[in-house]
This record gives structure tokens, C-alpha cells and sequence, in this order.
């Protein structure tokens, strides 16, 4: 790696640390601050039993305190695959306007009220008709456009889209040939997915007959194990494929063909997330226990990109989000903990 990249150590003024009794998989960022100003965070535990947990921690940027709140813990069935807030202000569906709305994924799609010292179920939604049981959901993704739309996606090979104001499914399509791994929204009708099959495919609710295949690993069913959607220019997306160190961007434009492909780190590649607030850049973090925060280029140079900053955690790390409304911070998961660095 060139001298042009930046090595951050820890540092209590850049960071802080929450430090759970299980590990920690899922993590989600509120859009929302409550009254005393504090930024909502909710981890998950990743145990390998029925009986899981979701906590509520607030973030305090100003004096840099990260403090659970013992009061908004519950239980979750199984460990939860995916947690998001509302992604923008509080919804038809809440009551009180100082209250949270949070969805969590696992045997099935959930939706939890958070309120200030209590936390309420709200909804379970089930499409099985035919038994009590589902097929697992890999992921699901909100629509920050159209927020009554929640998109799950399902090891079944099916994405199904939820209209949870009215608590009914929308459409469900059979969207791969294996196991669908992680779903993204576009706009308010177009979303896009990625498989065990190894293809990024494009949906529009719109023309449900018909998808668009705009990637496909170069090695025949690598799987794809993660989609991020660039909000802030919707032309590109960014995938990572199962054992592989490399994270691919896409132009929509330019199908099958990445415009770039991002290979520093030592590990294969675990979670991506694009900066809230700037078309052109992107974290990634990964096995090297390493996060890296890329600017793109105009044009990629011969010898590929090099990061512009580098965080070194303590061991493998298998989550990050960046947060929206504080875009100085990013947050990982790794074993135990739960970090916010600020970048």
C-alpha cells in the first residue's frame, strides 16, 4: 500500500466503544434523534440458539459516550440477519412522533416500536400460506423513497415486497435461480438483488415479468453475498462475492463490465457501505480486521485503487454501517464489540 493512505489507531477523541456479553452481527443507525439529542443504535447478538437479543444503545457525538439502555433490550427468535430504523421521519404507523420505528429480519420480517423506555412489538409479517413456517430472510431493505415498501429477501430464491402500512404483500417474485442474499432499493419501484447464483439482477414493480441482469461473477455460481446502492448517484452499485477480497463497483450503464474493482485488503471482504453524503466514496471491511474508506477516481489508474484511510480493529470484522444524519461516523461489529470511528 502507498504512503497515501492513512493508517487511523485507536484513539479514545476518534472513537467509541460498546462492548456486548454476546457477539455481535447486525447493527442499525437511527435517522432520528431522540429529545436529549442522542443518536439511536441498535446491535444485534449473533448466538447460536433460539433466543437472541437487540439492544438500544445512545451515542452522544459530543462527549463521545455510548451507553445501552437496559430498558429498550429484548429478546429476538434466532439471531436477527438485518436491523433498520424508519429511514426517515416517524410514520403513519407510530403513535407518538419521539418514538422509533425498527425492523429486524430473521425466520421472519418484524416490526418494533421504541419508545423512550419501552419497546413494543408492532408486526409479524408472514407470506406462507400453506405452513407455520418460512424460508429464512437473508436481508430486506427499506424504501427511504416510498417508506411503506419493505423488500425482504429469502434463501427460497424469492424477493417479496411488503406494504406494511397495510400489512399485506405486494408482489413476490421468484428472483434467482439460488438462494437470494441481499436485496437494495433504487427508487420507489426499482430494486435490485444478489444470489448464490452469482448475479446482480434489477427489478422494476413495474414490469414484473421481466429483470435485468447487470453482473455475473467471472467465476460461473460464485455466490454474491452483499449489494450497496449508491443513494447519491444512482448509476452505481457495489457487490462482494463469498471468499474474495475484492469489492466490484458497478455502472447500471454498463452492464456485466465492473468500473472498477477495489483489492487492498488481506481478507475476504465482509460488509460495504457508501458514504450518506458524497456519490464517491465507499467503506469496506472485512477478515483482515480491517476498514477501508475508498475515494473513487475519475479514472482508475493502472495499478487499481488505493484506499484513502485505513482502521485496524482487533480481530475480524463482520459488519459496518455509515451513519446518515451523522456522516462523520462509522460504526463496525466485530466479535463482542460494537465501534463508532469517527472519519
Amino acid at each position: 500500500m502507498d504512503n497515501t493512505s492513512q493508517e487511523s489507531q485507536l484513539q479514545s477523541e476518534n472513537s467509541s466503544t460498546y462492548e456486548s456479553t454476546y457477539p455481535l452481527y447486525a447493527m442499525a443507525i437511527s435517522s432520528s434523534s431522540t429529545s436529549s439529542n442522542l443518536q439511536r443504535i441498535a446491535v444485534g447478538s449473533f448466538i447460536e440458539e433460539y433466543t437472541n437479543r437487540v439492544d438500544i444503545l445512545s451515542f452522544n457525538a459530543e462527549t463521545l459516550t455510548l451507553r445501552p439502555n437496559p430498558s429498550l433490550s429484548f429478546d429476538h427468535p434466532y439471531p436477527p440477519t438485518k436491523l433498520m430504523f424508519h429511514p426517515s421521519t416517524p410514520s403513519s404507523l407510530l403513535r407518538h412522533s419521539a418514538v422509533d420505528l425498527l425492523a429486524t429480519s430473521g425466520d421472519y420480517l418484524r416490526l418494533w416500536e421504541v419508545r423512550e423506555s419501552s419497546v413494543e412489538a408492532l408486526s409479524l409479517f408472514n407470506n406462507s400460506k400453506t405452513s407455520e413456517f418460512c424460508a429464512p430472510l437473508t436481508s430486506f431493505d427499506w424504501n427511504d423513497i416510498d417508506p411503506k415498501r419493505i423488500g425482504t429477501s429469502s434463501i427460497d430464491t424469492t424477493c417479496t415486497i411488503w406494504d406494511i402500512e397495510k400489512g399485506v404483500v405486494e408482489t413476490q417474485l421468484i428472483a434467482h435461480d439460488k438462494e437470494v442474499y441481499d436485496i437494495a432499493w433504487g427508487e420507489a419501484r426499482v430494486f435490485s438483488s444478489v444470489s448464490a447464483d452469482g448475479s446482480v439482477r434489477i427489478f422494476d414493480l413495474r414490469d414484473k415479468e421481466h429483470s435485468t441482469i447487470i453482473y455475473e461473477s467471472p467465476q460461473p455460481d460464485t455466490p454474491l453475498l452483499r449489494l450497496a446502492w449508491n443513494k447519491q448517484d444512482l448509476r452505481y452499485m457495489a457487490t462482494i462475492l463469498m471468499d474474495s477480497n475484492k469489492v466490484v463497483i458497478l455502472d447500471i450503464r454498463s452492464p456485466t463490465m465492473p468500473v472498477a474493482e477495489l483489492e487492498r485488503h488481506r481478507g475476504s471482504v465482509s460488509a460495504i457501505a457508501w458514504a450518506p453524503q458524497s456519490s464517491r466514496h465507499i467503506c469496506s471491511a472485512g477478515d483482515d480486521a480491517q476498514a477501508l474508506i475508498w475515494e473513487l477516481p475519475t479514472v482508475a489508474g493502472p495499478n487499481g485503487i488505493d484506499p484513502m484511510s485505513v482502521y485496524s480493529a482487533g480481530c475480524e470484522i463482520n459488519q459496518l454501517q455509515w451513519s446518515a444524519t451523522q456522516p462523520d461516523w462509522i460504526a463496525i461489529a466485530f466479535a463482542n464489540k460494537m465501534q463508532l470511528l469517527r472519519v
